[in-house]
C-alpha cells in the first residue's frame, strides 16, 4: 500500500508530507483547492511527463516522493532485479522524482536512477488510476477483453494463445522468406554458387598449405646467394686449404701425446675429439641444405603457380584463407538449400498447417473460457448496477469469434441496456458520462475480488451523481476498499462519509502567495468539513448533526 506521499514545490503546494492508510483514503476540498495535485504528484511518479511549469514559481526545482510498503513484493522485485536495481528491503519501496528549471530531472527507485518507462512498469503493478476522463477507457475494446480475462483469471489459456500465435506466426515468416530466397530462377544462382565452390575446392586452400609455398617460393628465390654462402662455409669448415677441421686435427694430435704425457689433460683432448665431430656434422648439414635448394624451373615454376592460385582467390573475394574457407562453407551450405528448396517448403507448409491446428484448438478452448467467464461477469456487473440507479438495467459481455490473434480468436464487446424495453447499445454509444462513470464503478466493484493491483484511485469518478447513489457510489468504494487501498477525490458528502480516513485540502493566502495544505481530519473535524460538502456554509446544529448521523451511519453499514 501507499504509506507516504511527499511534495515539494509542485504547482500551489510548497511542502506536504501526506500520511495514507489501508482502507478508504477520502480527500475533499473546496473547488480550486488543489486536490487533483495529489493525484498529478503520484501519476508523476509513476511515469508521467513532467514540464517546468510544474515548479512553483520563485523555485528552481520542485520533487514528489512515495513510499509504499508491499505485502508481496515478489513482482516489483522481479522487475527491479531485470533492470539492475536494487529490490525492495523488506517490502519497503521508495520512488522519487525530481524536476529542475533548467530541464534536466531525476528518477530514482529505491535510490537507483531509472527511466520513465520502468516508473511506469511499475505503476502498472501498484495503481490502478480513473479519473474524470479515465473511465474513457472502457469503451475500448482492448481493455474490454482485458476486463473479461482478469475477471476468469483466463492468465494459462491466453499465454497458451500467444505461444501459439507466435509459433504459427515464425512459420508463417520462415514461408515467406523461402519464397524471396527462391524468388527468380534459382538454377542461375545454383550454378554460380557451384562455380564458385568448384574453383576454391579444387584450390585445396589451407593456411598452413600458404604459409609452406610462400616460404619455398622464398628460398628458391634466392637460391643462388644461399649457395654461394652455403659453399664458402663448408669450404672453410671441412673441405678448403686450410680449412677449421685440419687446424682441429692438427691441434688433436699435439693433446694425444699431451695427454700421454700429463694425465690431466685427457679432459681437454676429449673435448676437442668431440669438437671436430661436430664440426664435420655442421659440413655435412649445411651441404644438404644447400643441395636441396638446387631444384629445377619446373620446382619453382610450380611454386608460382601455387601462389598465383592463393593471390588470385584472395583478390577476387577480397578475404583470406580463413575467411575464404567459411565462405565456401556458406555457399555449400546455401547451395543445399537451394537444391533441396521444394523439400523445405513442404516441411514449412507441414509445420503451418501443424502449428494453425494448435493455434485454433487453444483458441477455441480460450473462447470456451472466456463465454463462461462473460456470463458470470454480466451477471455480477448487472447486479451491482442494479444498486447504483438501474434496477432494471442489463449489462452484457458478448463474446465474438473473429480471425485468430495473439490474444485468441474472440473479440469482446461491453453491452448496456439500463432501461427495460431499451436493445442492448454497446458500451461506445452511451452518451451519458454519468452512466459510464456508474458502470466503471461497477465494473470495478467486481473486480476488485480479482484484481491484484493492491491500490486504486478514483479521482471523482462519483461526478455527475447525486441524492441517493451518492450513498450507494460510497457503499461500492467501501466494499473495494475492503480489499485494496482505495484513495478518492469526492465532492459528495455521502461518499466522504465512507472513508476510513479523510484527508482536506486547503488553499490559503499569505503575503501575496497562494498555498495548497493537505491534513488529516479527526471526528470534530470531519463533522464540519461534510457539513460544508453539503452546503452547511453556516455550520448550524441541525446541519452538523446531520453530518455527525452521515458518518455514524457510514460506520454501521461497514461493521
Amino acid at each position: 500500500m501507499l504509506n507516504t506521499l511527499r511534495i515539494r514545490n509542485l504547482a500551489l503546494v510548497d511542502e506536504a508530507d501526506i500520511e495514507f492508510r489501508r482502507g478508504l483514503n477520502v480527500i475533499t476540498g473546496e473547488t480550486g483547492a488543489g486536490k487533483s495535485l495529489l493525484i498529478g504528484a503520484l501519476k508523476l511518479l509513476l511515469g508521467e511527463r513532467a514540464d517546468r511549469s510544474m515548479i512553483r514559481t520563485g523555485e528552481t526545482r520542485a520533487s514528489a516522493e512515495a513510499v509504499f510498503q508491499l505485502d508481496d513484493p515478489s513482482a516489483v522485485d522481479a522487475l527491479l532485479e531485470d533492470r539492475g536495481l536494487a529490490p525492495c528491503e523488506d517490502g519497503r519501496l521508495i520512488i522519487r522524482r525530481v524536476i529542475r528549471d533548467s530541464g534536466s530531472g531525476q528518477n530514482t527507485v529505491n535510490d537507483g536512477a531509472v527511466t520513465l518507462q520502468v516508473l511506469k512498469s511499475i505503476g502498472d503493478l501498484l495503481v490502478d488510476m480513473h479519473g474524470p476522463h479515465d473511465h474513457q477507457s472502457l469503451l475500448r475494446p482492448e481493455i474490454q477483453r482485458e476486463v473479461l480475462d482478469a475477471f476468469g483469471r483466463l492468465d494459462e489459456p491466453l499465454r497458451a494463445c500467444r505461444e501459439a500465435f507466435r509459433a504459427w506466426r515464425q512459420a508463417k515468416d520462415e514461408r515467406e522468406e523461402l519464397e524471396r530466397r527462391a524468388s527468380g530462377d534459382p538454377s542461375q544462382r545454383i550454378d554460380f554458387l557451384s562455380y564458385q565452390l568448384e574453383e576454391v575446392e579444387q584450390a585445396n586452400l589451407s593456411e598452413e598449405d600458404e604459409a609452406r609455398v610462400r616460404e619455398e617460393h622464398t628460398m628458391l628465390a634466392n637460391a643462388q646467394e644461399v649457395l654461394q654462402h652455403a659453399r664458402t662455409a663448408c669450404q672453410a669448415l671441412t673441405e678448403g686449404e686450410p680449412c677449421a677441421f685440419d687446424a682441429l686435427a692438427a691441434a688433436q694430435r699435439e693433446l694425444n701425446a699431451l695427454a700421454r704425457l700429463v694425465p690431466e689433460a685427457e679432459s681437454s683432448r676429449a673435448e676437442l675429439e668431440e669438437i671436430s665431430a661436430r664440426v664435420q656434422e655442421l659440413s655435412r648439414a649445411v651441404a644438404d641444405r644447400a643441395g636441396g635448394m638446387e631444384a629445377g624451373p619446373e620446382r619453382m615454376q610450380w611454386l608460382e603457380e601455387r601462389l598465383a592460385t592463393y593471390q588470385s582467390l584472395q583478390r577476387k573475394h577480397r578475404a583470406d584463407v580463413p575467411a575464404l574457407l567459411e565462405m565456401a562453407g556458406q555457399w555449400r551450405e546455401e547451395l543445399a538449400a537451394l537444391e533441396r528448396i521444394d523439400e523445405e517448403r513442404a516441411e514449412i507448409d507441414r509445420r503451418i498447417e501443424e502449428r494453425y491446428s494448435t493455434m485454433m484448438r487453444r483458441g477455441v478452448e480460450l473462447h470456451r473460457q472466456r463465454a463462461e467467464a462473460a456470463d458470470r461477469l454480466s451477471e455480477s456487473i448487472t447486479r451491482e448496477l442494479a444498486g447504483l440507479g438501474f434496477p432494471h438495467g442489463f449489462f452484457d459481455v458478448a463474446v465474438h469469434e473473429s480471425e485468430p490473434g495473439p490474444y485468441g480468436t474472440d473479440t469482446v464487446e461491453f453491452g448496456f441496456a439500463p432501461n427495460p424495453g431499451e436493445e442492448m447499445r454497446p458500451m461506445s454509444a452511451i452518451a451519458s458520462s454519468g452512466e459510464i462513470s456508474r458502470v466503471m464503478l461497477a465494473v470495478k466493484t467486481v473486480l476488485a475480488r480479482h484484481d491484484l493491483i493492491p491500490l486504486l484511485v478514483f479521482d471523482e469518478i462519483d461526478a455527475n451523481v447525486g441524492g441517493e447513489l451518492a450513498h450507494a457510489v460510497g457503499d461500492r468504494l467501501a466494499r473495494v476498499a475492503a480489499t485494496h487501498q482505495v484513495l478518492c477525490i469526492t465532492h459528495l458528502a455521502q461518499v466522504a462519509a465512507c472513508g476510513t480516513t479523510h484527508l482536506a485540502v486547503r488553499k490559503t493566502v499569505r503575503d501575496g502567495r497562494t498555498y495548497t495544505a493537505v491534513a488529516p481530519l479527526d471526528e470534530q473535524a470531519r463533522v464540519d468539513e461534510i457539513t460544508r460538502m453539503m452546503g452547511g456554509a453556516e455550520r448550524s446544529a441541525a446541519a452538523g448533526r446531520h453530518a455527525a448521523e452521515l458518518l455514524e451511519s457510514a460506520r454501521d453499514a461497514s461493521r
